[in-house]
């Protein structure tokens, strides 16, 4: 029987050939000509919102008024239409609350609905089997059925009060932009950085979920109708991380601090505890699957990922077990609201504590706002925001989060480094929320992982174009590949053979 050492060293020989063979194929070619210039790219990755939930009123996007009346016409389990939509509590039964309302999209932010975007308001389920399932092939109708909020999904805000529209105004609004995975943040980030899907071989038996023939969703057989109650899975709400084969899709905990897992009693107060906890499972395993920061580093190209809260969150991490951990915690007024399943690079062993690379490349929003300012930011910046700004919805606001992005924009536009800086301003994924345009399949797209639904995205700097949206195929992976032609990386294997490269958003050069 082969080891689990032996299984990753050739795993890695396999990446390595891989990328070899791409590399001879001539994927190494010269950058573009219209990214010529370019030599500063930031990246912006908020939270939880279809393109349709933000962008659905948009001047000349493929919005709400394209989606046909299949699209629009949300399903029950037997494949008959809702008779209304019905929002329901964490009881799993229609909160009383919010009025039922006909089976349509309708505007979170005027009546009947009336929430405001200053209020927080329900976050839907937005995981890998029910993404999957709510995407019904394409017809995009299964969205309430398979909720654990039931017909809120198809709700949208009017997007022109907020101040990342009036950026999309200004430069290129993306509106063919896909999430690179079917599901949560987890998964979404981990292929934000390596285009691939965790392994998680050894992973125990009640962290994977029970499929049909099919692999897909199985309900339980108490699930009711999605007129009277939430679709009821054969396994909790917060299970299910792991496929039956070994592959981590739903949220996991990384495996050192900061994490949801604390430290073993006596143990490493940088590293998890190996046993686990019963809400969250055990952690993932290290990974060695090669990502853009090992690529970039390679060329010799600075990178850095800088996360809000993340001095706080590690030092909160590395407490006691027994201590409370306050800077992760949703329920804690005060609390940042860290996530730790939002950090990918902290699930790699390249950058485990105590690694030269953990010290330069992982740090804190702080030293971000910073680099701004000064103009010494790296090469490639990846920013994710805290909890309280990202604009999850349910523990933050939509506007909150508007009000923080739209702050960090006008500082880069403040920065030397503007003149030659592409801003890419995306969402890890769509949080459940309905999208009417169907994620693109077959050759050089589909496959097991994804892509997902339609996500926001906005590119902003003064090489793109100007009062323009872009149509153009892009998912997650569309933002390794412009990186890996503009810096002449090598290839990562996952990124999808179809998906653009960004170019198409940038101003043509003679």
């Amino acid at each position: 029987m082969t080891s689990a050492t032996d299984q990753v060293a050739v795993r890695i020989l396999l990446h390595c050939v891989s990328t070899a063979l791409l590399a001879s194929a001539g994927a190494l070619a010269a950058p573009p000509a219209n990214m010529a210039g370019i030599d500063t790219v930031v990246v912006i990755y908020a939270e939880n919102h279809s393109f349709d939930n933000m962008y659905g009123l948009f001047p000349g996007a493929n919005g709400i008024a394209r989606a046909t009346p299949e699209q629009k016409t949300q399903l029950d389990h037997d494949g008959k239409p809702l008779r209304e939509l019905v929002v329901f509590g964490a009881d799993g039964k229609p909160d009383p609350k919010y009025p039922r309302m006909p089976n349509a999209p309708f505007r979170i932010d005027a009546p009947p609905a009336d929430r405001p975007p200053t209020v927080l308001v329900p976050s839907p389920i937005h995981a890998f089997y029910h993404n999957q399932a709510q995407i019904n092939g394409g017809k995009n109708n299964l969205f309430a059925a398979m909720s654990t909020v039931g017909g809120w999904v198809m709700g949208y805000y009017d997007g022109s009060q907020f101040e990342a529209w009036k950026w999309a105004r200004r430069y290129t609004l993306a509106d063919n932009f896909f999430q690179g995975a079917f599901g949560g943040s987890f998964l979404n980030h981990q292929w934000l950085v390596c285009a691939c899907t965790p392994r998680f071989e050894d992973a125990p038996d009640n962290m994977r979920p029970k499929l049909d023939a099919q692999g897909r969703l199985a309900l339980s057989d108490q699930s009711p109708s999605a007129n009277d109650g939430i679709v009821r899975p054969t396994f909790a709400p917060e299970g299910g991380q792991v496929t039956p084969d070994g592959w981590a899709v739903n949220t996991t905990q990384p495996p050192y601090q900061p994490s949801g897992i604390p430290p073993a009693p006596g143990g490493d107060p940088r590293l998890v505890d190996p046993a686990g906890t019963k809400q969250r499972g055990k952690a993932l395993p290290p990974q060695t699957t090669p990502t853009i920061g090992d690529t970039l580093s390679a060329r010799g190209v600075s990178w850095a990922w800088y996360a809000g809260a993340y001095d706080a969150a590690l030092a909160d991490g590395m407490q006691d077990p027994s201590a409370p951990r306050r800077v992760i915690s949703v329920r804690d007024p005060g609390s940042p609201i860290f996530q730790p399943h939002h950090q990918p690079f902290n699930y790699f062993a390249n950058y485990a504590p105590g690694t030269a690379a953990r010290q330069s490349h992982l740090k804190d929003g702080s030293a971000f706002l910073e680099a701004i300012d000064k103009g010494t930011l790296p090469s490639v910046s990846f920013y994710k925001p805290t909890g309280r700004e990202n604009q999850h919805p349910s523990y933050t606001d939509i506007m909150t989060g508007d009000r923080h992005i739209a702050d960090i924009l006008s500082r880069l536009e403040k920065s030397p480094q503007w003149k030659n800086m592409l801003i890419i301003v995306t969402y890890d994924e769509n949080g459940g929320y309905w999208d009417h345009v169907p994620p693109p399949s077959g050759a050089g797209w589909g496959e097991r992982w994804g892509p997902g639904s339609r996500i926001p995205t906005i590119l902003i700097g003064p090489m793109v174009r100007q009062g323009y949206v872009d149509s153009t195929p892009y998912d997650t992976t569309s933002i390794l590949k412009f990186l890996t032609a503009r810096f002449e990386l090598d290839p990562l294997p996952g990124v999808r053979a179809k998906t653009g490269d960004l170019t198409g958003a940038l101003q043509p050069r003679q």
